[in-house]
């Protein structure tokens, strides 16, 4: 017997969630799109909810983090949040539309054949955060000074230190301009 009576996949996206359910009966059903707001999450567990039984939620892990699965964990809901690189495709399946994905997703979950990911609770998030968003401003400032120093060189400026980017103790940079 099945711990769950209704399976429910979510094509999560910026500003919206297709919804797709999968009863334990065979039945499968898009629901549409709702936008991603703590009420209308609130109000599709509710709608989906309607009779007796427990509901489960998938997703898939990206960009949007883990809050959609946390408010439907507070909300006493089973989610799972699953392994994009580890869902499985058909061979010919290549067109992807957000209701493709919410259907395949509820009947992938209700078949148990997802991978689910761990879920830092919002400290641990915070900390995997930092570094992430440092290596990222590390990037930019590399790109930064290649910009700039594509710019100085289109311009007839050629710096002769030794380092570009640090002045040595006592000197004076100096660039030349050769034109």
């Amino acid at each position: 017997m099945n711990k769950f009576s209704k399976y429910v996949g979510l094509d999560v996206h910026q500003e919206t969630v297709a919804v797709a359910v999968a009863d334990t009966a065979g039945e499968l059903r898009y629901m549409g799109e709702i936008v991603i707001t703590p009420e209308a999450i609130a109000k599709l567990v509710a709608q989906v909810r309607r009779g007796t039984g427990r509901l489960s939620f998938c997703y898939e892990a990206g960009p949007c983090g883990y809050t959609i699965c946390r408010q439907l964990r507070e909300l006493k809901q089973d989610c799972q949040v699953v392994a994009p690189s580890l869902i499985p495709k058909k061979p010919g399946e290549r067109v992807k539309t957000d209701r493709r994905e919410a259907l395949s997703l509820a009947r992938l979950h209700r078949a148990g054949e997802l991978s689910p990911v761990w879920i830092p609770d919002e400290t641990q998030e915070a900390l995997r955060d930092l570094p992430r968003a440092r290596e990222d401003m590390k990037h930019l400032q590399r790109q930064a000074k290649q910009w700039l120093l594509s710019f100085l060189s289109r311009h007839g400026y050629r710096y002769m230190g030794r380092s570009r980017w640090t002045q040595a103790d006592g000197q004076q940079p100096c660039a030349t301009h050769a034109g």
